[in-house]
């Protein structure tokens, strides 16, 4: 799926903003639709709140209630279309929603055009012929979603029904879920309308590869609309200049001397990205038309070996972190200003990578990626698959659909280096080892040239789904889930941890989480859990152990988390999971510190030859 550009072909309008909004409290959740709230203006419907797009609902109002809401909620937008959309025929006219949680259902002008399953990828609809009957100078845009979880959904979830009457009013529900952030829900990323000719180009794919020193770019491309089309393929570097091209839909472009994509702190030009660029020209009843698109592309190579993960033919060493889209107020919305403040972290951190732990980002965090250099382990919204039901075909056929709507969002990334399918399944019930495999074995085929993992918790012996993962990622919690406050166990349980995992399996090892729980400004020395001294100690202890097996094996950590962030109300929770290196506000704890010193020694130590000079001292 292309990311709407605009270019001299497209052109886009953004919905974000305030939306009319209403959250449907009736006993059933169903009055929305029994009523058809989506058939006229939403205000009639009954009283409308003013919500901003992008953000959850749940922390923007006073409204208990609405915080922890379960069911359907409705969003409505009035749209002015300029008239070059809503005349010319030519143009085709398409409603773009980047992420709505959980299950959505869009209606335009009251006609039902959309429904999509899943809340952190996009959905579109072509929406050309109802703005064209008319033609319209305006269109009312309806969506309603639902965030309930249930055995079957990624992540999965179950509704709890309370049935004991002196305890619970009648109809009381609650949604359980098996993991450690909030199910925050909305529209949580932009909304907008774009237009592409009636012939368009849908979609391109590119893969890279090198020999010697020429980078061969593979490219395929889909066109939609016309059977009679020419295609012409240019390849600009950085400064402009053509340095190959092709004409077809299908095609390999030789760079000479190609400057290769490098992670963040590995070489002295880290992320050089050059520009495809495919123009079509094509026949239609209507006559001639064009379409125009650029995609950024970077020639790098990604293998793995028994001990290495490689780039471009270099061992990589993952020093980094999982992270969550979260913040106060707006919750899993998306906002510039906090996405460039935590690369603007991860920059000072000297981290090179971070996991999306536990679901796919927002495109654009993807493109920073790209340009700064930041290797992404891009991961499914597969967390909390722990009931046998989750198992079951009808869950199986959902995550198949979910790797590909990912796959074919995020492919042409070259920050993203692997895929990964699941984090801390209940990898040892029977049914996992044939449902990983099958998962596994799809992303694989979708999407050959990366490998491949999902994210575990359990017993190196018991585990099911790991013997089909091409890298072994690894959660521990040493010293803090249990052992409490005994820090002295933590290298020998953690060597352990690792030779079992590479004898039985000869893979390369990712520590993919570790860490503790931390109050900002907590202080105890000698180190208590929970305070700044515990954490610092927790981890120095782990980079020890690290910094032995890192010569055989072990191929990068992955600090849990970067940020403290929000989760359900339990007693084991003050106000959110408290295990970042930095608050919630982005201010960071002594931990943050430790790491940094950490992660520039190794970027220093690591990193590929390039020059004679210290490239990270050039870098800061």
């Amino acid at each position: 799926m292309l990311y709407p550009r605009e270019s001299p072909s497209r052109e886009r309008k953004e919905l974000d903003g305030l939306w009319s909004f209403r959250a449907d409290f009736s006993a059933s959740r169903s009055h929305g639709f029994e009523e058809q709230w989506y058939q006229r203006p939403l205000r009639e419907s009954g009283p409308t709140l003013d919500m901003p797009v992008p953000s959850s609902f749940n922390d923007v109002g006073q409204d208990g209630q609405l915080r922890s809401f379960v069911g359907w909620v409705w969003y409505e937008r009035e749209v002015i279309l300029p008239d070059r959309w809503t005349q010319d025929l030519r143009t085709r006219v398409v409603l773009r929603i980047g992420s709505a949680h959980y299950y959505a259902i869009v209606w335009v002008n009251g006609v039902h055009v959309a429904e999509h399953e899943g809340g952190h990828l996009p959905f579109e609809a072509d929406i050309s012929k109802l703005v064209q009957t008319g033609p319209l100078s305006s269109c009312r845009v309806t969506i309603a979603i639902n965030n309930t979880l249930t055995p079957h959904t990624l992540p999965p979830g179950t509704i709890l029904y309370k049935t004991d009457t002196n305890k619970y009013p009648k109809g009381y529900f609650v949604q359980d879920i098996n993991f450690d952030f909030f199910n925050y829900a909305g529209l949580h990323r932009p909304v907008l309308l774009y237009t592409t000719p009636t012939a368009y180009i849908d979609d391109i794919t590119v893969t890279t590869n090198v020999d010697q020193d020429t980078g061969l770019v593979n490219y395929q491309i889909v066109i939609q609309g016309s059977e009679h089309f020419e295609l012409q393929v240019r390849l600009l570097d950085a400064e402009g200049n053509v340095v190959a091209q092709g004409t077809g839909d299908q095609g390999q472009l030789q760079v000479p001397a190609a400057h290769l994509w490098w992670p963040y702190l590995m070489h002295e030009d880290p992320a050089y990205l050059y520009s495809l660029e495919v123009r079509m020209t094509a026949q239609t009843a209507m006559g001639p038309t064009a379409d125009f698109y650029t995609l950024p592309i970077g020639i790098r190579t990604v293998a793995v070996t028994e001990s290495q993960f490689l780039i471009n033919g270099k061992p990589f060493y993952f020093h980094g972190v999982n992270k969550h889209e979260d913040l106060d107020i707006r919750g899993r919305g998306f906002d510039w200003a906090l996405l460039m403040k935590d690369f603007n972290l991860l920059r000072w951190l000297g981290a090179n990578s971070f996991r999306t732990s536990h679901y796919p980002y927002a495109e654009e965090v993807m493109q920073l990626c790209d340009r700064y250099g930041i290797v992404v382990i891009d991961e499914c919204p597969g967390v909390g698959i722990v009931l046998v039901e989750s198992y079951s075909n009808r869950s199986l056929q959902h995550h198949l659909q979910v790797m590909e709507e990912m796959v074919r969002r995020d492919k042409n990334h070259p920050a993203v280096v692997m895929w990964s399918v699941a984090n801390e399944p209940t990898s040892i019930l029977r049914p996992a080892g044939s449902y990983f495999k099958t998962v596994i074995t799809h992303t694989k085929a979708l999407d050959p040239s990366r490998p491949v993992t999902f994210v575990t918790n359990s017993n190196y012996e018991e585990d099911l789904g790991v013997p089909y993962v091409d890298v072994i990622c690894v959660n521990s919690y040493f010293s803090w889930y249990h052992d409490y406050g005994h820090l002295e166990v933590i290298e020998l349980q953690l060597q352990t941890q690792f030779e079992n995992w590479h004898r039985t399996y000869r893979k390369p090892i990712i520590q993919s989480e570790y860490g503790a729980e931390t109050i900002a400004g907590l202080h105890q020395d000698p180190p208590l859990m929970f305070s700044e001294e515990y954490q610092k100690s927790l981890l120095a202890r782990y980079h020890s152990v690290l910094d032995e097996k890192r010569k055989e094996y072990v191929v990068g950590e992955l600090i849990w988390n970067f940020a403290d962030f929000m989760t359900n109300q339990t007693p084991q929770r003050v106000v959110g999971n408290k295990k970042g290196i930095f608050t919630r506000q982005r201010q960071p704890k002594s931990a943050a510190f430790l790491l940094r010193e950490r992660y520039w020694r190794l970027a220093n130590e690591t990193r590929a030859p390039a020059t004679g000079h210290d490239v990270c001292k050039a870098i800061r």
